[in-house]
Formats: structure tokens, C-alpha cells, sequence
């Protein structure tokens, strides 16, 4: 169907409005609205999801791959990547190397907290990381169920493996599963972001 010619001044056509309502889609947010919102940030199907509301990262009761005890807590003005693993995890083989690496990169401004979810048997558990490229990272297993009880509360799992950041102001800000490559443009980007947030 032909719209008909429309003279200066009269009512809008629908395609006026629609080329208009596209056009402003195309043009970028105001420097205050970008900065609030972080970079994209990808793995394979998944990507960066926020968290809201904002919740303040629980300290959590672990033990170490020693069988020590260790209360974990988000450190002010760090980031920390609190991530959920698994000894059945294909994609845990992948991720706990990248996060290794990324903790080791960044050791003055980045916490990574890696949690087994799985297993309690420590020999199983040091068995699986054993052929993995761990040294550089914190390594805990959930004995008192306290990842299990924030799980409910905070950190939602999603699927496996699956990694939380904390802004260096203490709260969960969002997650992403699966095995991303911190270690990108994309991944310093997202982490430059959040140190910027304070």
C-alpha cells in the first residue's frame, strides 16, 4: 500500500516514525547513562548477567584442598570472582586453568575464590586438579554446606561452571556460566569497568 505524498506541516506517517524511532536506537546513550551500564561480555551461549537488587557477599565457611578451615569474605576495594565448580564439569577442565592464569595476572587487584560443589573427599578432589593448571588459584571445598546455603540466597547456580564478580565495594554485581576467557579484551574491559565503579 503506497502512502500518500503529506503536506509541511501535517501528521506523521507511520514510516516517519518508525525510520525516527530507529534512528534514535542507532544513536549512542549519554556518557552518564554508558557508564552505568558494563561492558558486553561473552561465552559461547552465555553472557554477563546482572544481579539485582545488590546483595553484599556473605563471608563463607570452606576448607582448603589441606582440610583446614578458611572463612572467605570479599576484600574492600578488590574484585572478586567467586566461582562454582564441579569434579563431573567437562567446562571446569577449561575454566579453573583460565581463572589459574587471570589470578596470577592480576594478583594486586583480583581475587578468585574457586569452590568445589560436588565432592567433600579431598583426595578426589586434589586427583581432578591435579592434571590441571591450578597452582595460582584458591582452591575450596564446601564441608559445612555454607556455598550450598548462599546459593539459595545469593548465588543462583545456573549451570557449571558458573562465576560470580564482587565489586570492590563488597556486592554481588553479576555472573556468567560456562568457560569465558578472562583473559580478553572483553574480559579486562568488564573487570576495568567494575574497578572504575569503586
Amino acid at each position: 500500500m503506497r502512502e500518500k505524498p503529506v503536506a509541511a506541516g501535517t501528521a506523521l506517517t507511520r514510516r516517519s516514525i518508525l525510520m525516527a524511532a530507529a534512528a534514535s536506537l542507532a544513536v549512542p546513550r549519554a556518557s552518564g547513562t554508558q557508564d552505568s551500564w558494563p561492558p558486553a561480555f561473552e561465552a559461547g551461549r552465555n553472557q554477563f548477567t546482572l544481579v539485582r537488587p545488590r546483595a553484599f557477599m556473605p563471608q563463607l565457611r570452606l576448607q582448603d584442598l589441606h582440610g583446614r578451615d578458611a572463612i572467605v569474605a570479599a576484600k574492600a576495594g578488590r574484585i572478586t570472582l567467586v566461582n562454582f565448580w564441579a569434579t563431573w564439569c567437562a567446562a571446569c577442565k577449561l575454566d579453573l586453568p583460565m581463572l589459574a592464569s587471570l589470578a596470577a595476572s592480576r594478583p594486586d587487584r583480583l581475587d578468585v575464590i574457586a569452590i568445589c560443589t560436588d565432592a567433600k573427599d579431598l583426595r578426589r578432589i586434589r586427583t581432578f586438579l591435579g592434571g590441571l593448571a591450578v597452582q595460582n588459584l584458591a582452591c575450596y571445598v564446601d564441608t559445612y554446606g555454607a556455598a550450598a546455603e548462599a546459593s539459595t540466597e545469593m548465588f543462583s547456580i545456573v549451570g557449571m561452571p558458573i562465576t560470580y564478580l564482587v565489586g570492590t565495594g563488597g556486592r554481588v554485581e553479576g555472573y556468567i556460566a560456562g568457560a569465558p576467557d578472562w583473559l580478553s579484551p572483553a574480559g579486562a574491559r568488564l573487570l576495568q569497568f567494575y574497578r572504575e565503579q569503586g
